[in-house]
């Protein structure tokens, strides 16, 4: 490695601070090295740069552009995506796998690959050994993004809609990993709400239960269902900017809470879908997959490839729309979360501490090394 490859490395772990896990800070850094030493985790220049700079970073997925657009639209998005990143202040690091290497931050022929390979497997965090062991390629889910991305520090993901509860989930227990993730690994995610094949009831109590702060951006408390703005059911909180929605996620930082805050952002009204149009398409896919016995990890794709088939295409513009939209909100939310002032963390006493007369200290100065 070249000395200025070191030097730059050392500078980003010296940096690298999250929420504070103190039983967790010496395996975790154990985990990191070895992951450097193995080659197994690559970082792209940008982002490490942004990363020892503490500048803003949002960490996106990549099963979107694997298994959830076509090739060459999932290209093309993706290309979009990183560039309305940056256009906002921030550094895109998008995660995925490529043979069998965690890529955070994908040069431009890696995407590429990742977006017309046919080869390609879908990763959450329980499949991350296995691809990993066999040299395998692949995109990333919210979960195994979270897991590839809180490791290197990056507290904010942005997706087009999170996994839930899937209909008839109180029966098969087909619960997305993407919301245990969220219950055990402090990052906000940004999504356009849960998909709206699911069941949003019980996925919003499931994430009351795994103590997953969410909050609809906006004006009302309206929680969003991906294709529509509006769901029928309520958010908890609401915050009506990215000032206000930093704030909520560095409290949740400073306090040392170890689950993630959820921000779910409404698609706008003049690219939502008629609600007639999608229920119908969305109940006709879902009796095909249930009659066809499509189970699992594979439900999704197959549900959002037969909504695309039966809207003629109309399903996958307006995802365009919102995962568009979704990184203009989270990129305005990692610049400000970046500079954002908070009261000192303490992680012996558990407590909140701020010397009398001291300046608050920036959300990056009072968390420990994860790893």
């Amino acid at each position: 490695m070249h000395l200025m490859s070191v030097c730059l490395h050392r500078r980003m772990w010296s940096h690298i601070t999250l929420f504070p896990h103190a039983s967790h800070m010496e395996w975790g850094r154990a985990i990191a090295r070895r992951l450097l030493h193995d080659g197994l985790l690559k970082l792209h220049p940008d982002v490490s740069k942004a990363i020892a700079s503490q500048k803003a970073v949002v960490a996106l997925e990549s099963t979107i552009i694997t298994h959830g657009m076509p090739y060459p639209e999932n290209l093309t998005m993706a290309k979009e995506v990183e560039q309305i990143v940056k256009e906002h202040g921030a550094v895109p690091a998008t995660v995925g796998i490529v043979k069998g290497k965690v890529h955070v931050g994908l040069s431009e022929s890696d995407l590429e690959y990742l977006a017309e390979s046919k080869e390609t497997v879908k990763i959450s965090r329980r499949d991350l050994p296995y691809v990993l062991s066999k040299g395998l390629s692949g995109g990333t889910t919210v979960s195994a993004t979270m897991v590839a991305a809180h490791k290197v520090g990056i507290p904010v993901l942005v997706t087009g809609g999170i996994g839930g509860v899937h209909r008839d989930g109180q029966n098969t227990l087909d619960i997305s990993a993407d919301l245990t993730e969220l219950g055990r690994t402090p990052m906000a995610v940004v999504s356009a709400g849960v998909k709206s094949i699911l069941d949003i009831g019980r996925t919003l109590e499931y994430l009351e239960t795994n103590g997953v702060c969410v909050a609809t951006f906006g004006e009302t408390r309206e929680f969003p269902a991906f294709f529509l703005p509006k769901s029928g059911f309520q958010s908890p909180y609401n915050v009506t900017d990215e000032e206000e929605a930093a704030k909520l996620i560095a409290n949740a930082q400073v306090i040392g809470q170890d689950s993630g805050v959820l921000i779910a952002v409404p698609i706008p009204e003049d690219h939502a879908a008629s609600s007639l149009v999608i229920d119908d398409a969305i109940q006709q896919a879902v009796t095909e997959a249930r009659d066809k016995g499509i189970r699992g990890k594979d439900v999704t794709p197959f549900i959002l490839e037969r909504i695309y088939e039966i809207t003629e295409g109309l399903s996958l513009a307006i995802n365009i729309a919102l995962i568009k939209n979704n990184a203009r909100v989270g990129s305005r939310i990692a610049r400000v979360l970046a500079r954002q002032k908070v009261p000192k963390y303490h992680p012996s006493s558990q407590l909140f501490i701020e010397k009398a007369g001291a300046a608050a200290k920036p959300v990056s100065d009072i968390h420990h090394l994860w790893f």
